[in-house]
């Protein structure tokens, strides 16, 4: 059965042997996933998906990583992340809205 994790890019390491390591932010932990050109290190990222999670560091973009039953990663999926920020100004300006309508009520 194969899973999926979801989360963000925090940190990218580009070393100048090409190997690339990435954290990786999903449910209050800290993954590193790495790629190498050296085939023998384990858990190694196909670039392709590394080089996808590389380019939405500092971005409002969310990822899901799915794996195979094998535990390696099979392919990625990239969402607009849910600002929580915005979703609580949302609230409060409804909390408020609310207000007033009760306040001319009276």
């Amino acid at each position: 059965m194969s899973k999926s994790i979801f989360g963000q890019v925090i940190t990218v390491r580009k070393f100048t042997t090409g190997d690339i390591e990435v954290d990786f932010y999903h449910e209050d932990e800290l993954t590193t996933y790495r790629y190498s050109s050296d085939p023998s290190r384990l858990g190694n990222f196909p670039k392709e998906l590394i080089e996808i999670l590389v380019s939405t560091l500092t971005t409002n973009i969310c990822i899901e990583i799915f794996f195979g039953d094998d535990g390696n990663p099979t392919h990625v999926e990239l969402e607009e992340c849910d600002d929580e920020e915005d979703d609580e100004e949302d609230d409060l300006e409804e909390d408020e809205e609310f207000d007033d309508d009760f306040d001319s009520e009276e």
